[in-house]
Order: C-alpha cells, then sequence, then structure tokens
C-alpha cells in the first residue's frame, strides 16, 4: 500500500477541505483510526490543528509542481464551486473539471489505488445544462483512469451550513425541512441529502474498495450508510 499503509491504517487526501462535504468529511477522517495521515491539498490554510493532519498550500494551476506531497492510499476530491463565485464559465471549468482531474492524475503518478469524486445529479456530458455537462465530462475521464478503484457520488440538494450565501439553496433548503415536518416523514432521496450523509457514504465506500468504477445516486448514497 503506498505511504506502508494496510487495511486498517491507510493515508488519504482530501482536495475541497473547506466546502460543504470536505468539512465534514475532513472531520470523519480524523476521526477514523484507519487513517493514520490526512493530507489536505488547500489554497489556503484551514486553520485547523491535529496529530494526522498534514495541509500543503498548493496552486492548482500548478499542481503537479507540488512538493513534499505524501503518498495516498485513498484521493477524495470535494471541489466545486458556482457560476455566481467563479464569474466565468472558464473560471468554473478550472475548478470543477480541470482541477479535480489534475488531482486524479497526480494521485495516480504515486501510487493512489482509490478515487472517490463528489459530481452531481444528472452529470452528462451531453447535458444541455453547461454544469450537468461538466460534471459528465470529469466523470467519463476519470472513469477512463487506471484506478483500481474510482467511486463517484451524485447528490443533489445539499443540506448543512455553508460559508457562502446560495439564494436558490438557501430557499430549497427551508422548503425542504418544511416538507419534512409537515408531513412527518423523511425527505425523498431525491429530493436533499446532508453533507455530512454525503460524507460518511465517501468514507464507507472507500473502506469496501469495490473494483471498477462505482456510482452513488442520492438513493444510493443514503444506502451505503444505512439511512
Amino acid at each position: 500500500m503506498p505511504g506502508g499503509g494496510s487495511l486498517m491504517e491507510k493515508s488519504a487526501w482530501i482536495a475541497g477541505a473547506s466546502g460543504l462535504v470536505g468539512q465534514e468529511l475532513l472531520r470523519l477522517l480524523l476521526e477514523d483510526s484507519r487513517y493514520s495521515a490526512v493530507c489536505a491539498l488547500v489554497r489556503r490554510p484551514l486553520g485547523i490543528s491535529h496529530p494526522k493532519l498534514q495541509e500543503i498550500v498548493c496552486d492548482w494551476d500548478r499542481l503537479k509542481e507540488t512538493a513534499d506531497v505524501p503518498a495516498a492510499d485513498d484521493v477524495f476530491c470535494c471541489l466545486g464551486t458556482t457560476i455566481k463565485k467563479a464569474r466565468t464559465r472558464e473560471a468554473m471549468y478550472k475548478v470543477d473539471v480541470d482541477y479535480p482531474l489534475a488531482l486524479a492524475r497526480l494521485a495516480l503518478t504515486m501510487g493512489a489505488c482509490h478515487y472517490l469524486l463528489v459530481s452531481a445529479v444528472g452529470a452528462n456530458p451531453r447535458s444541455r445544462i453547461p454544469y450537468s455537462r461538466m460534471k459528465g465530462e470529469l466523470e467519463e475521464q476519470i472513469k477512463r483512469m487506471p484506478y483500481e478503484a474510482a467511486s463517484i457520488f451524485r447528490p443533489s440538494l445539499l443540506l448543512g451550513d455553508r460559508a457562502e450565501f446560495r439564494l436558490g439553496e438557501r430557499i430549497a433548503v427551508k422548503v425542504s425541512r418544511a416538507f419534512s415536518k409537515l408531513t412527518r416523514s423523511p425527505l425523498p432521496a431525491s429530493l436533499a441529502l446532508e453533507a455530512r450523509t454525503v460524507a460518511s457514504a465517501m468514507l464507507e465506500a472507500a473502506q469496501r474498495r469495490n473494483g471498477g468504477v462505482n456510482i452513488y445516486d442520492p438513493r444510493g448514497i443514503k444506502e451505503i450508510v444505512k439511512l
């Protein structure tokens, strides 16, 4: 295993650790005794201190030039942005497609076995919706990489506390939670997922390491964590 790990003691990379799913996933990885080392690739320090955590501040446009990156068994990619934040389609494409691919290529050259990616419901390289098309193009390229295992997670609406304000998502969250309260039933799997549920599913899939490409839609994400 890369980094001298074993089935009970592995190492991991995480990208996008400041995001909604990434924050939850980083916390789970640091608490998990199966991981002896966690490397967070970040644009700026997270302000977190933990004996297992190594932060590496990197330039995503020159990722392969990043020094002192340790080998890893599992690579978790939670990178993503919005058109409002990126401002242009080209800038958004960099974050949502180019950077996850650069991460996957670098990890592969360093012996990583399993790549775990947060994508989105509706990902399709032939979609008329730019966001869905971006995610679909990314998925297709990841599928062609010679990883022992690739796990792709396609959540829909994500529930959780974001640092940034997203009006459309905020309204959807309120509607979703109101629906759950009024009907006294869980939200439909296709409607919304808590970010911690997606993070838990990624961690569980990493331990299973089913060979080849595995895709988890919202229902599959809930099933893998037995919700």
